[in-house]
């Protein structure tokens, strides 16, 4: 691909972050109209330039990839299976993370949230769901939303299900992929109960959360949740850097009591 098509990717990624030519010089150290140039195809950036802006761009490790092939250079970043021996310490010390963070629900996902590796918090919060849904590859999002899954237990579903999507919209205006594309439509689509239960989103006991809690009923019992996400930091591998740990916190002392009387 010619340098004009690298300068095409790099004006569409800056415009995506709603920054200037001039705010980008000066974050990569260089000047705008030399940024100008590289845009409109009159100068070919160095490989060294091509990664400085996309890391100033915040462009995935994936597009990175993109963008040096398409300003002449060859990837820079592998794209290593999950399963390869290179990547056995990752998963050693992601199936010690999960562990250690029972008996609280904890997963791991990809780019497009199926599930690559999850704890017996989760496995708890499972019970009751199709079966279909829990065919391999499960997927995070379908098991969440489907009407069959998680859904008909969640008591603030519509705003649960609102935070979920406006997640993947975001992830969606950065990457490019039509898989994700697909999983959106798709679990957008799913029908919504038109009223929820008695009560829904409401605690038994006045709760002042910091975070949209997610609200699920669990035999009986109506437990609390915080969601956080951690991702690893400067991934050099593009399996890596499209791996998400989620971690369901308890929200309240009732639902952290509750899980720990689950026992081991």
């Amino acid at each position: 691909m010619t340098s004009a098509g690298v300068g095409a990717l790099l004006r569409t990624w800056r415009e995506q972050r709603g920054i200037s030519q001039l705010e980008l010089a000066g974050r990569a150290g260089s000047s705008s109209r030399h940024i100008s140039f590289v845009e409109n195809g009159r100068s070919r950036p160095s490989e060294e330039m091509v990664l400085r802006l996309a890391e100033h761009l915040d462009v995935p490790v994936r597009e990175r990839n993109v963008l040096l092939v398409a300003a002449g250079f060859a990837p820079r970043y592998a794209c290593t299976p999950l399963d390869a021996p290179e990547l056995g310490v990752l998963r050693e010390g992601l199936e010690r993370l999960l562990n250690a963070y029972e008996p609280y629900p904890a997963l791991v996902v990809d780019a497009t949230y199926q599930v690559v590796a999850a704890n017996r918090g989760i496995t708890m919060l499972l019970g009751g769901v199709a079966e279909h849904l829990l065919e391999p590859p499960l997927n995070a999002m379908r098991l969440t939303l489907h009407p069959e899954g998680l859904a008909p237990r969640i008591h603030n579903l519509r705003e649960w299900r609102g935070h979920l999507l406006a997640q993947m919209e975001r992830q969606l205006a950065t990457a490019r992929s039509r898989a994700l594309r697909a999983l959106y439509e798709e679990v957008a689509a799913y029908p919504v109960a038109e009223r929820g239960r008695p009560g829904d989103g409401e605690p038994a006991e006045a709760t002042a959360y910091l975070a949209l809690p997610l609200v699920i009923e669990h035999e009986g019992h109506v437990l609390s949740f915080v969601s956080s996400i951690s991702t690893f930091n400067t991934p050099m591998d593009v399996t890596v850097a499209e791996l998400a740990v989620e971690t369901l916190l308890p929200a309240d002392p009732a639902t952290a009591k509750y899980l720990r009387s689950l026992g081991p």
